[in-house]
């Protein structure tokens, strides 16, 4: 037993004479600095590795919130784009129809002069008493565009009310889904539901004005009233109202029209809008002869003058409805910008007080060795 313990103990001594530098001792003279404790004892890359900021669960959060916030303004930028792309075309429909209304009214106004005053017979150009009125109401067909189907929807139910406490009868011809959705699930009277599209075409509009034609002419409704959006400008849109079936004779021939162009001259969006002067009547000579009646061609003419202005109603809602998506979504965009900053000025405090934090357990362990 005495051979085993002298054998063990004389093992663990050449244990630590085979390594020597496996244990240094350091005793600093009194009142020394202890800066270069473990300088001798460490290794090369212990020397060169950098301090690794361990951040708690908030700054992390936080970052992660940045980068989803920087995510959704690039995508509100992007929808803007698209908008004001969409804006543009619907600006080219509006001058592509411009010459076929100038036409149309011209002919009206020659064909009414022609006729020397004379009273016109004619079911759409007569006033009757209105016992039931139909009332057309143009939204959306989606949402992102800021108070536009919302105070449309307000505009007519309030024209609804108003109509029922007179005692006249009311039901509704819905074109978008916005409206559509909404009046349904409320119980409103409607005839007929379209939806609206974001390129709006003469075939759309010839459906429309057939259903209200028909619904006229055979006494369901003594009185057709459109609602729609009037494009203002880019920050402006206004609910408007018109009587659109009786028509009024003075008012084709007397009413002048306005186009709008989108510009971006200094580098951001903008409006020009143009009045347009009505066109002048054609001169229709005395001696001219019609193959039909005047008053025949006139009411030929008036169908094709409802369908215009349909498709013109139309193409000013789908303006006005991407102009308000691009005011929205240019305030989302600024709204996500000021978030992030405010939320990077939050990161940066969190991360400045972690590292504070590490930093005081640095100088509190050294300062309990000395």
């Amino acid at each position: 037993m005495k051979f085993f313990c002298v054998a063990g103990l004389l093992a663990s001594a050449a244990a630590f004479q085979a390594q020597p530098a496996a244990f240094t001792t350091y005793s600093p003279a009194v009142g020394g600095a202890t800066s270069n404790v473990f300088s001798e004892s460490s290794s090369p890359a212990h020397r060169n590795r950098r301090a690794t900021i361990v951040m708690d669960g908030k700054a992390n959060a936080i970052r992660d919130r940045i980068t989803s916030v920087k995510n959704t303004k690039k995508i509100t930028m992007a929808m803007k784009l698209v908008a004001a792309a969409k804006v543009r075309r619907a600006q080219d429909a509006v001058l592509a129809t411009r010459p076929f209304s100038e036409t149309l009214q011209s002919v009206f106004g020659g064909l009414i002069a022609r006729m020397g005053g004379e009273a016109l017979d004619l079911p759409l150009l007569t006033q009757r008493e209105v016992s039931k009125v139909t009332l057309v109401v143009i939204t959306g067909d989606r949402g992102l565009c800021g108070g536009y189907n919302s105070f449309m929807i307000k505009k007519a139910e309030a024209r609804f009310n108003e109509l029922k406490d007179q005692g006249v009868a009311c039901d509704m011809v819905l074109i978008g889904k916005k409206g559509i959705t909404y009046f349904q699930r409320r119980g409103f009277p409607i005839r007929k539901t379209f939806e609206t599209g974001q390129n709006p075409d003469s075939k759309q509009a010839l459906a429309i004005s057939e259903e209200l034609l028909n619904t006229y002419l055979s006494g369901e409704s003594d009185a057709v009233e459109l609602l729609y959006t009037k494009f203002i400008s880019l920050i402006a849109s206004s609910p408007s109202a018109r009587t659109l079936i009786p028509f009024s004779a003075s008012e084709i021939t007397q009413q002048g029209d306005e186009v709008f162009q989108l510009t971006s001259s200094g580098g951001d969006f903008e409006v020009e809008r143009t009045e347009l002067e009505v066109a002048e009547p054609q001169d229709f000579p005395n001696d001219m002869i019609f193959e039909q009646d005047p008053i025949q061609i006139i009411n030929s003419i008036l169908p094709l003058y409802l369908n215009g202005q349909i498709l013109r109603t139309l193409q000013e809602s789908v303006a006005s409805e991407l102009a308000a998506r691009m005011q929205s979504m240019q305030s989302a965009s600024d709204n996500a910008g000021d978030l992030a900053k405010r939320l990077s000025t939050e990161y940066n405090r969190a991360r400045q007080a972690a590292v504070t934090q590490e930093i005081l357990e640095i100088v509190s362990g050294a300062s309990a060795l000395e």
